[in-house]
This record gives C-alpha cells, sequence and structure tokens, in this order.
C-alpha cells in the first residue's frame, strides 16, 4: 500500500487543519498516511515514505518556523530520490513574502532529488471552502503520480 507521511508545523492550528485536510483526503483514496508534528519526527522518516508532505506555516517577514528548523535542516541532507512530494501552507497576506516557507520547502525537496507531485498551496490563514477544494486537489494529484 501507498504510504504518505505529512510533517506540519502549525502555531495557531491552521496550518494543522491544513495538514489533516490533505491526510483525509488521501485516506479517502485509499492511502494510508502518518502525520506528525516537526518536532516529534525526524526528516528522514520521509525515506520510509512514498509520498512525502509538508505543511508549515510562514513567521512574520518570509521566515521559517523556529521549531521546524531542524527538520527543514536535516530534510537537506537526504537523498529522496523516487519519492514524490508537495508542499502546502498558511500565511498571512498582510506580509510582503506571503507563505515563503513553502516555497522554500519546495526548492528544498527539489534539492533532494524528489519529485514534485502537485502544485504549492498556499492559504490566507484559515482554510476556507476554495482553499478546502485546492487541498482536495492537491491530495490527488499526489496520489496520481504515486
Amino acid at each position: 500500500m501507498t504510504l504518505a507521511k505529512i510533517v506540519y508545523a502549525s502555531m495557531t492550528g491552521n496550518t494543522e487543519e491544513i495538514a489533516d485536510i490533505v491526510a483525509e483526503a488521501m485516506e479517502e483514496m485509499g492511502i494510508e498516511v502518518e502525520i506528525e508534528e516537526c518536532t516529534q519526527i525526524d526528516a528522514d522518516t520521509f525515506e520510509d515514505a512514498d509520498i512525502c508532505v509538508v505543511a508549515t506555516y510562514t513567521y512574520d517577514e518570509g521566515t521559517l518556523p523556529d521549531e521546524i528548523m531542524d527538520f527543514y535542516d536535516d530534510l537537506a541532507e537526504l537523498d529522496l530520490t523516487g519519492k514524490i512530494f508537495g508542499v502546502c501552507g498558511s500565511g498571512d497576506t498582510f506580509y510582503d513574502h506571503f507563505c515563503k516557507s513553502v516555497d522554500d520547502f519546495e526548492e528544498l525537496f527539489l534539492k533532494t532529488g524528489a519529485t514534485k507531485g502537485a502544485e504549492k498551496v498556499k492559504v490566507d490563514l484559515a482554510a476556507e471552502e476554495e482553499d478546502i477544494q485546492n487541498l482536495e486537489a492537491f491530495a490527488k494529484s499526489l496520489v496520481e503520480k504515486a
């Protein structure tokens, strides 16, 4: 069975909800999903997955959240050739660098040799109906590429 691992960082709960939406959509397609908060897991967990997903928020003016920095640094050391990845997350359009952490993780995944399975999804604060549809389409695209 195809295994998806979703790792998230969430301060307000918005990004955790985003991760849950993606997980539920994948489970409905028959995918086994493991979801973990970023401080509870090591980046090498992705070595056992077919689909690798990071859901993160962006702090302030485009900064990675402190709690996901170690995960980010460790991810840079991995060879994820043959894995499918996707990145999604939340941010605030008030800031100039909206959801920059999503972009940072996408660039990093490409350097690991992983294959982009879906276009990144950026959510302004909490997921609304259109965002939920975009996240479900994101999950579908990842599953189809796996």
